[in-house]
């Protein structure tokens, strides 16, 4: 297993080679490690060779950081102008945040941005700032509708961050049953997935994570999963004015500029109430659990327990990822193999 200095290392060799500027390449590396060292390895490296192959047929732009114009006082329209996702949205983030200090509320809609990446990474930068961050994505259709057999929205995610001590209060999740990331990294290691995660092409229940690559994943929750899925991408697309459904394209090609949309909203907190927030988290972890043994949790605290872990020993990083990572940065005497992921 790679320690994270070699990652970070290896890392910034392979977005080097693609013409990636070094303040641009910390930050999508930034991104990908700390998906690592959460224990989402479906958000982390597995993701590079995507990007730097959309960057090598030209349908990202590694230099691009965005162009903004307000429409009013608090809503940034955003023309990403095909730039790396975390480049764009930090540019985006830092434009709004410093509005919403004067006006309480700041929003930014982005069009022509590529990958996100983990919103759970911006939605503790902003609360960690003591502001409250509310973020949306949509991405190509993957998940099919309650009731149906054919992947017609996206996994379209929420995240919110909210300033409390230690650390913030951090939710992200998707509206899919599953991230189509983890199916990948399933895939990649061999692994079935759970039945009731995804249709195969057919439409019919699979537990083969590369069957499910071409089906559709399941809307977490039934109905009201799919419903929350379905308000997120027509909220996201009219305000970003971006493409919806099966339109969607760039997400999960290397060839499709990205025509999905991003909605960040940054909120200043009312005046102490990071202190009340704190409190009334640390109430829920001591509330009786269920299971003596497994005491209540809150969402984020996993991740963070598995982040300060990792950062004094080696990542277990998928050897295949790890082989295909080098390759990439030039280190490895096989050509670098490209594998999909989502």
């Amino acid at each position: 297993m790679p320690s994270l200095s070699e990652i970070e290392r290896i890392g910034r060799a392979a977005l080097g080679r693609a013409g990636v500027p070094a303040d641009h390449a910390e930050q999508q590396l930034s991104l990908l490690v700390e998906a690592e060292l959460r224990g989402f390895p479906s958000h982390g490296l597995l993701r590079l060779s995507r990007i730097l192959e959309r960057i090598a047929n030209g349908v990202v732009d590694p230099r691009a950081t965005g162009e903004g114009r307000w429409r009013g006082a608090a809503l940034l329209e955003v023309d990403g102008m095909q730039g790396l996702g975390p480049v764009v949205a930090l540019n985006a983030l830092d434009t709004i945040a410093a509005r919403a200090k004067d006006t309480g509320i700041a929003m930014a809609a982005i069009r022509r941005c590529d990958h996100l990446g983990m919103l759970a990474w911006y939605a503790e930068k902003i609360a960690r700032k003591g502001q409250v961050l509310l973020a949306l994505t949509i991405s190509e259709a993957l998940v099919h509708p309650w009731g149906g057999r054919k992947a017609m929205l996206g996994t379209n995610p929420i995240a919110i961050g909210v300033p409390a001590q230690p650390n913030p209060f951090v939710f992200d999740m998707a509206t899919s049953i599953v991230a189509m990331g983890k199916i990948h990294d399933h895939a990649a290691r061999g692994a079935p997935i759970p039945l009731g995660w995804a249709l195969d092409a057919h439409g019919d229940p699979t537990t083969d994570a590369s069957a499910a690559k071409a089906g559709a994943i399941a809307p977490f929750g039934g109905a009201k999963g799919y419903g929350l899925g379905l308000a997120f991408e027509v909220l996201v697309a009219s305000l970003a004015a971006c493409a919806l459904g099966p339109d969607v394209r760039g997400t999960l090609d290397s060839t499709h500029p990205c025509n999905k949309g991003d909605v960040f909203i940054v909120m200043e907190p009312a005046a102490h109430m990071a202190g009340l927030v704190s409190e009334f988290l640390d109430d829920l972890r001591t509330s009786m659990p269920s299971d003596p043994d497994h005491p209540v949790r809150i969402p984020g605290d996993r991740a963070f327990e598995t982040r300060n872990a990792r950062r004094g020993q080696d990542i277990p990083v998928a050897p295949a990822v790890w082989a295909h990572l080098l390759g990439l940065a030039g280190e490895s005497p096989e050509p670098a193999r490209i594998v999909g992921h989502a």
